[in-house]
């Protein structure tokens, strides 16, 4: 089963005023997509229009050798630094990249099954010792490859789909 690899490993679940909103819907019901993924050598000009061509506004760093997860780029950061003349086009993703803080050991793991309230308090920062984040790495049950990224704006989409709970349980009874 895939889980999520994100900061603060074994943060309790906060109590969440979306149990209603969520009802039941897990990470896996957010149907992410699959992760596109740029080694630290990479230029960032390749690194920009793979994620372009996607419309993905983060891309997982992974190592040349092991494919572990090094990181990640911000593509809204790497515009303004494009911008600012900071970084070059020709330049190395590795020189921008956002790497993790490994050392701190602070990561939360959330599999496929986890209750999207879980995942709402991650990106709010309910959990402790973490602020607010903006997205999620999707990984395997041993995290040892990235499968997808997941976003505050996936979350907010999705509930923008699902019909509100007073709604489902009008059009349950008409049917019945």
């Amino acid at each position: 089963m895939a889980q999520l690899l994100t900061p603060l490993e074994n943060a309790p679940p906060r109590a969440s005023s979306g149990s209603s909103k969520y009802r039941g819907a897990t990470v896996e019901d957010l149907d992410p997509g699959p992760a596109l993924s740029t080694k630290p050598s990479d230029l960032v000009v390749s690194a920009l229009m793979n994620a372009y061509e996607r419309d993905y506004t983060h891309l997982t760093i992974v190592s040349e050798d092991t494919r572990a997860l090094l990181g990640y780029l911000s593509i809204p950061r790497l515009r303004k630094l494009l911008e600012d003349g900071v970084v070059k086009q020709a330049d190395a993703v590795g020189q921008i990249m956002q790497r993790f803080q490994r050392r701190r050991n602070l990561y939360k793991v959330i599999t496929m099954d986890t209750p999207l309230e879980e995942l709402e308090d991650f990106f709010i920062g309910g959990m402790p010792d973490i602020g607010a984040q903006e997205f999620a790495i999707v990984t395997d049950a041993g995290r040892r490859f990235v499968l997808g990224v997941v976003t505050k704006d996936d979350l907010a989409e999705f509930v923008k789909r699902r019909p509100a709970g007073d709604l489902l349980a009008s059009a349950t009874d008409s049917i019945t």
